[in-house]
């Protein structure tokens, strides 16, 4: 790889140049060699970070605003760990934990990152098909040909980016570029909607910066905001849906944390590095690769997502212009119809039917769980607040204050950006892993094969398994997943920290090792006790006598003995 070598060559000449000079001169030097965070950036501004952030402004409006940034905080953490490893040694990640760590952990991590990079392919493709449909295009793409049509040529796209970065050298300057210019597009549509709501007066934004302060009440409690309404209830119902709600909350929380920084955004910077061929001189700009390309445009990106979602949705679902209880009579008497008499009331009275199906559905379960024929005003009250959204839901309510064809456009390509960014760079990713699996090293051929995997299971995923009902949301059962599986590689990422026989003389001594193994214990605590609530809050029955949750225990419980049973079993390389 000659071309690569002489570019390597030339940055770090760049990076020797800038002693002695200012800081806007090591400032622009910065931002013309980062990349492999803006690739990180690319990959977690997806569906799962849309459709989180979407939610949790629904159901806890500004209180949560302080979850991201901390999740995001505990992963760039990580991420500075295993890219000072991998940029100390030049040691690929993959071998130096099989070698020097632990087998079952380098194939635990391998194998989480190719599931997740085949798993959530799926939904970048569905919301990236919704954003056109609902958003761009809803005239031309109403029909499954139409749909399948998106699907290929959104693949194709991704192929074909994917290609330039295999050539190397200008290859992959010309897609760390791309991605730029697509995070930057995706940040400022999202930013663009926060203004106008801001300038209308719809946002107050005292409210807004006290949600940024941590309030971990929210586990064990429903937001204030739901007070009034659950005041208004019948103890029986007030139990119901405190519990109801207090359980979405910490469902949005993990997913929020698992989109923040997943298991394969951990693959994706150690290779992306050692394909750029970064070594020790790249340490201070690679911390600043992650704070500028990662940490900045995913702040502000979710940030105006959750914002907008809180300003029109939270604690008012926002049904149709006639108000709150006008809307659920409606619905009411709808449901008392006919099929089509139900669906012409409902285009009647501009309600739509997609939400009151989720609002039906929510009242179902509650008099289900109660056993009752009735509920009172005030639990239909709550069963509509708790309405899942969508992005469509999202660009429509915005239409009064951005006018009905740019709020559409302009929301749907933010959202179009985003699923295309991630499914190419989930694409990416797995061409890495399938490489690392297989043993063969820097192989285009290979890599490019495991990247057309992912772009083909996303593919027909889409349209095969989750081809149907709100596109945003579907992905959020995917996180747990990924969040269950995260601090596999968190703890591995601590035990290479701390592995003389890896790291040699370049391991962290006195106050520096202090600093970083209390940043990486507390990164991997907050990860563990995300992937703790995630099984604990898998209670669907799949026997009489089996839940979820108790196979989620079973695997991590093997997984856990294996890896310690390998641990002992087999010896490790010894630094020479």
């Amino acid at each position: 790889m000659p071309e690569q070598n002489n570019r390597t060559s030339e940055e770090e000449a760049t990076l020797d140049g800038l002693e002695g000079k200012g800081p806007l001169a090591v400032l622009g030097a910065y931002m013309k060699l980062s990349g492999p965070g803006w690739l990180q950036s690319a990959i977690t501004l997806g569906g799962g970070s849309l459709s989180s952030s979407l939610f949790l402004g629904v159901i806890a409006g500004f209180g949560m605003m302080w979850i991201q940034p901390v999740a995001m905080i505990m992963g760039v953490i990580m991420l500075s760990a295993i890219a000072y490893v991998t940029l100390a040694t030049g040691e690929r990640p993959f071998d130096a934990i099989r070698n020097h760590i632990n087998p079952v952990l380098a194939w635990g991590w391998a194998i989480a990152t190719l599931l997740a990079n085949m798993v959530w392919a799926m939904p970048q493709f569905a919301l990236a098909t919704g954003a056109i449909e609902q958003n761009l295009m809803p005239e031309t793409v109403n029909t499954d040909a139409a749909k399948w049509i998106v699907g290929i040529v959104i693949f194709i796209l991704c192929t074909c980016i994917i290609w330039s970065y295999d050539k190397g050298g200008k290859g992959i300057k010309l897609f760390e570029n791309i991605l730029k210019i697509i995070v930057g597009l995706i940040v400022l549509s999202f930013v663009g909607v926060v203004w106008s709501l801001s300038s209308s007066g719809a946002i107050q934004w005292g409210t807004i910066m006290s949600g940024f302060v941590p309030n971990f009440s929210v586990l064990s409690s429903p937001a204030e905001s739901y007070n009034p309404y659950l005041e208004a209830l019948t103890p029986e119902s007030q139990i119901y849906w405190s519990d109801y709600i207090v359980a979405e909350q910490r469902k949005i929380i993990t997913s929020s944390i698992a989109f923040a920084v997943g298991i394969n955004m951990t693959f994706l910077l150690p290779y992306s590095m050692l394909k750029k061929g970064w070594n020790e001189k790249f340490r201070s700009l690679a911390i600043f690769d992650l704070s500028t390309g990662l940490f900045i445009p995913y702040i502000i990106a979710t940030a105006c997502v959750v914002i907008a979602a809180a300003a029109q949705f939270h604690p008012n679902p926002n049904f149709n212009d006639q108000g709150f209880e006008n809307s659920i009579t409606v619905i009411n008497q709808s449901a008392t119809l006919s099929e089509e008499a139900g669906k012409e009331l409902l285009v009647k009275e501009k309600v739509s039917e997609k939400l009151a199906k989720g609002y039906l559905e929510n009242l179902s379960a509650f008099k289900k769980e109660l056993k009752i024929e009735n509920a009172t005003l005030a639990d239909q009250k709550i069963a509509a607040l708790l309405v899942k959204r969508d992005t469509g839901d999202l660009a429509t309510s915005l239409s009064p204050f951005l006018g009905e064809t740019v709020a559409q456009k302009v929301f749907g390509f933010g959202v179009l950006a985003m699923a295309v960014s991630t499914a190419l760079i989930l694409m990416l990713i797995n061409g890495f892993v399938v490489c690392e699996m297989l043993g063969f090293k820097d192989n285009a051929k290979w890599h490019r094969i495991g990247c057309v995997a992912a772009g083909v299971s996303g593919l027909l995923g889409a349209r095969l398994l989750w081809g149907t009902g709100n596109a945003a949301w579907l992905s959020i059962p995917t996180s747990a997943v990924g969040m269950i599986l995260l601090p596999i590689a968190y703890i591995t990422f601590l035990c290479m920290m701390n592995s003389k026989s890896l790291l040699g003389d370049k391991m962290p001594r006195g106050g520096n090792r202090v600093v970083w193994n209390s940043l990486m214990i507390t990164a991997t605590a907050f990860a563990s006790y995300a992937a703790l609530a995630t099984i604990m809050g898998q209670t669907q029955q799949l026997t009489d006598n089996i839940k979820r949750r108790d196979v989620g225990f079973a695997m991590l419980g093997v997984f856990v003995l294996l890896a310690i049973i390998v641990h002992f079993a087999c010896p490790r390389k010894t630094k020479a």
